[in-house]
Parts: structure tokens; C-alpha cells; sequence
């Protein structure tokens, strides 16, 4: 190829514009609408939530690509050049590579940025660690990218009308808008059947930082991406009517076979990754390989709360501390166990706790654990949190409201924690005992409609 043509066609075309609308509209959706948070499964807290964030921002960027890549495939009819440019004796895929190696390069360089954007804010978050997984997202979504804008740029040429490319950029938006997917349960669910959402190519926001695309994912999706890419490079080369009609067979064989690989059921297309959740530990206590760095904080806590628990419940006690690693509904239950304390990173009252909070906060996990699912308990009205405190202060020997994130320091919710503690430490000691064992059972089984009077000290043996 020659590079100084290449020069020439990057200064001039429509070419570098594409790369930065996809820049700045990028950047805009990544940083102030979306913005850094506080979640576990934030973009800024670890790479593969980045990556999959950044991926989601092609619902609204991959339209941007295929309506400028058509707005540049016109410009040859709009100069009224195409009859002139065929008489030039070089092959016509030769004299189109030019143009679509400059789209090519302006949105990946672009993309790329909004990537290393990504990745910036996650190394000044201090995470140590880095999954290979996160990789064959950002690069299928960058082949996207590429493949939108060059199948714009050949439907232009094939149908050069004014009104092309803001029908390609609406039909483009229309398909992604069709068959988006959201993450409003464990896994991202939408309208549209899962293996048809697949060939979208952006992705639903994490809600989980467990949880990754499976390999034949990248593989189906790379697949049609190609074939899509393909189509578009051979309409821009088409000269003939015969090559126009042979051009969309590699679009439609890429769709079948990633039909073909893709997986049909959302648990198959997000799973779990299996090398992040794969527990490390510090005698009995443990946590994911994706926190390995929040071990030697948590363990002398942990290990000081199975003490406390112990000398409390007796052979009855948890006997291990671990992070949960199963997934997250908006709604519903946890599947709680009675022999490990489960440990949520994304659980803003472990979170916050520092020193002694996170042993009483432990403590009180261990007594009297949340059975609801995160979204649904801070729409309750905080029984769990007087139902922790009471267990957690009769289990260390004094009270204290356990909210250290906030959402239950008021003074209704201190007035219940402080009636029901008054009401346990009035009965005698094997009453309390009772309560507390009632207590535990009702959470673990969450039976919540027998729980309710347990839970603020309201029903005690």
C-alpha cells in the first residue's frame, strides 16, 4: 500500500471526523453519564467490568460508525467520479483499500483510546488484578467498529442516494436498539432471544464482576463481524452488477455459522470466570483470586469473628469466612449456609467497616444474615440491620447501629435497634441465648413472614 496515499486520504476524508465522533461521543457516554462508581462491578473497579462497559457503548457508537462510513462511501457518486475511476487501470479492490484502511485505523485508534481511558482509571484504583479474558472484548468490539463502517461505506456505493447514510445510521440504531440486552437480573436479559442479541454488538453493562463472555462468544461473534466486514469491502469493490449480487454471500454465511456457535441461553453467553472467582485463603479465610489483595486485611477479622462466633454458638458455628461468589438478582434471595460466613465486597456495610466495624459487621453475618438479594434490602426498611446490630452487640458484649454506609442511620431505625436491644438484655440468659439461635435460624431459612417479630425483638421465647 502506498503510505503516502494513506497520508493523504487521513487528512482529507471523511475518515479522521468518523474516528473523532466515536471519540468524543464515546468518552462523553463513559464519563459523565456513566461516570465512576462505587460498585464492585463498576468499570473502574476491575478490567473485564471496564471492558464490557466500554463494549456496551456500542449500542450508541456503532450506529455513529456505519452512518459516517456510508457518508464516505458516497464520496466517489457525489463527485461524479465513478464512471472516470474505472477507467483507471489498477483493480478496484486496490483503489478502495485506501479509504477503508483509513476508517479502519481512525476508529480502532479511537476506540483504543476509550479503552486505555478505561484502563487508567482502573490502575488508579489500585487493582492488582488482570484477567486475559477482558482482551477478546475490546477486540471484538473494535472489529465491529471497523465492520460497521466498511459495510456502510459498501452499501453507499452500491446505492448512492443523499438519503443512504442517515438510513443506514437509523436501520443501524434500530437493530442494536431491537436486540439490546440489560442487566437488570443476575444475567442480562431483553426482548429480543438471546441468540439473536448476540449478533448486536455491544453488550449489556456488568452488574456482576464475576462474570465474562464465554470463548464462543468471541468466536460466533468474530465470525459474523468478518463476514460483515467482507460484504462491505466487496460492495466497494463491486464493479459489476453480477459482483453486487454475490457480495452479501459472506455477511449471510458469517450469520449462520455464528448462529451455529453462539450459545442460546444467557447463562451460557455470560459465565462465571472460573481463574477470578477461584479461591485463595488465609487459614480459614477467604476470598477470590480477583481480591487476592483485600486477603491480608480481611483475615484477622475473619478469624477473630469465628472465634467470637464459636464461644456463642458453640458446634453449631461457621468454621469459614469466604467472599460469595454467586450471582446477584435484582430481586429475591440469597442461598445462605449455616457452616461459612458469607462475605459480599459489593456490600457497602463490609465495605466501609474498618477495624472493629468489620469484625462486628462479620459477627453479625455470622448470627443473622441478609437473606434478600442487595437491591431488595435497601428498599426495605432495615430489619436485617437491627436484627445484625442486636446479634452483633449481645455476641461482643455492647450495641451499636451497623450502618456504617448510611442508609439506616436515622433516628427511626436507632430508636427500633435500641428497643430491641433493651428487650434482649432483659431476659435471662438462656432466653437470650433462644432468641439469638431463633434469630439465625429464620435468616438462613428466610422465612420472612415468621421472621418479622424475631427480627426487631419483638417475639422472644
Amino acid at each position: 500500500m502506498n503510505f503516502r496515499v494513506l497520508r493523504i486520504e487521513l487528512r482529507r476524508s471523511v475518515a479522521p471526523w468518523t474516528g473523532i465522533a466515536v471519540l468524543v461521543t464515546g468518552l462523553l457516554f463513559l464519563l459523565l453519564i456513566l461516570g465512576p462508581g462505587d460498585s464492585a462491578a463498576d468499570w473502574t473497579a476491575q478490567w473485564t467490568p471496564m471492558a464490557l462497559t466500554v463494549r456496551g457503548l456500542l449500542y450508541y457508537l456503532w450506529p455513529v460508525a456505519v452512518g459516517l462510513g456510508a457518508l464516505q462511501g458516497l464520496r466517489d457518486p457525489r463527485s461524479r467520479v465513478t464512471e472516470l475511476m474505472a477507467t483507471v487501470p489498477r483493480p478496484a479492490w486496490q483503489r478502495v483499500a485506501v479509504p477503508a484502511v483509513a476508517s479502519a485505523v481512525t476508529l480502532a485508534s479511537a476506540f483504543l483510546v476509550i479503552v486505555a481511558t478505561g484502563g487508567a482509571w482502573v490502575v488508579l484504583g489500585d487493582t492488582v488484578y488482570m484477567p486475559p479474558g477482558w482482551l477478546p472484548i475490546v477486540l471484538v468490539a473494535a472489529l465491529a467498529l471497523v465492520a460497521g463502517a466498511l459495510f456502510g461505506m459498501g452499501v453507499a456505493r452500491a446505492l448512492p442516494s443523499v438519503l443512504t447514510p442517515p438510513l443506514t445510521a437509523v436501520a443501524a440504531l434500530v437493530m442494536t436498539v431491537l436486540l439490546q440486552q440489560h442487566a437488570d437480573e443476575a444475567l442480562p436479559t431483553g426482548n429480543a432471544p438471546n441468540l439473536l442479541a448476540q449478533l448486536a454488538p455491544g453488550v449489556a453493562l456488568p452488574r456482576e464482576e464475576l462474570l465474562t463472555l464465554a470463548s464462543s462468544v468471541h468466536l460466533g461473534q468474530t465470525l459474523w463481524l468478518a463476514g460483515m466486514l467482507a460484504t462491505g469491502f466487496a460492495l466497494l469493490a463491486a464493479t459489476s452488477a453480477r459482483a453486487r449480487l454475490l457480495a452479501p454471500a459472506p455477511v449471510l454465511a458469517g450469520a449462520v455459522l455464528a448462529l451455529l456457535i453462539l450459545p442460546a441461553e444467557p447463562r451460557d453467553t455470560y459465565v462465571i470466570d472460573e481463574a477470578a472467582a477461584e479461591l485463595v485463603c488465609d487459614g480459614p479465610v477467604c476470598v477470590t483470586e480477583m481480591h487476592r489483595d483485600r486477603l491480608p486485611a480481611l483475615a484477622p477479622h475473619g478469624k477473630e469473628t469465628l472465634r467470637v462466633l464459636r464461644e456463642v454458638l458453640g458446634e453449631d458455628a461457621p468454621d469459614v469466612v469466604r467472599e460469595e461468589t454467586a450471582l446477584h438478582g435484582s430481586t429475591g434471595t440469597r442461598k445462605l449456609m449455616g457452616e461459612a460466613v458469607l462475605v459480599d465486597f459489593d456490600d457497602p456495610v463490609v465495605v466501609r467497616a474498618e477495624g472493629e466495624q468489620l469484625t462486628r459487621a462479620l459477627v453479625s453475618q455470622g448470627l443473622a444474615p441478609h437473606c434478600t438479594e442487595r437491591s431488595s434490602r435497601m428498599n426495605s426498611i432495615g430489619l436485617d440491620e437491627i436484627a445484625q446490630s442486636v446479634a452483633a452487640g449481645w455476641a461482643l458484649g455492647d450495641f451499636r447501629l451497623i450502618d456504617w454506609a448510611g442508609h439506616f442511620d436515622g433516628p427511626e431505625h436507632r430508636k427500633a435497634g435500641q428497643a430491641a436491644w433493651g428487650r434482649l438484655t432483659a431476659l435471662p440468659p438462656a432466653e437470650q441465648r433462644a432468641w439469638i439461635t431463633d434469630t439465625r435460624a429464620a435468616a438462613l431459612s428466610c422465612d420472612l413472614r415468621d421472621a418479622r417479630g424475631v427480627l426487631t425483638g419483638e417475639a422472644f421465647r
